[in-house]
């Protein structure tokens, strides 16, 4: 099964994620199928940035996202629906 999922980069007590699709039976750290986004919660506001098409097309084939990245696709969907409609 394959899962859409956060992977750990940066140094110690500075997190960076990258969202990743892979295999959901891989360790956190293994290679990527692809890379979709990344996340860096250090800065105010966290900075998200997601390719929505890649995501689509994962999801579209069967792709299960994590309940994290589930919440940053939601955020980063609700932040490009407000640019678009001012």
């Amino acid at each position: 099964m394959v899962s859409i999922r956060l992977m750990r980069k940066g140094a110690k007590k500075d997190p960076f994620y990258r969202i990743v699709v892979i295999d959901s039976r891989q360790p956190r750290e293994s290679k990527a199928k692809d890379i979709i986004g990344y996340y860096d919660p250090l800065k105010e506001p966290p900075d998200i940035e997601v390719d929505l098409e890649k995501a689509n097309y994962w999801l579209e084939r069967g792709a299960r996202a994590s309940n994290t990245v589930k919440s940053l696709l939601n955020k980063v969907k609700v932040s490009n629906s407000e640019e678009s409609s001012n």
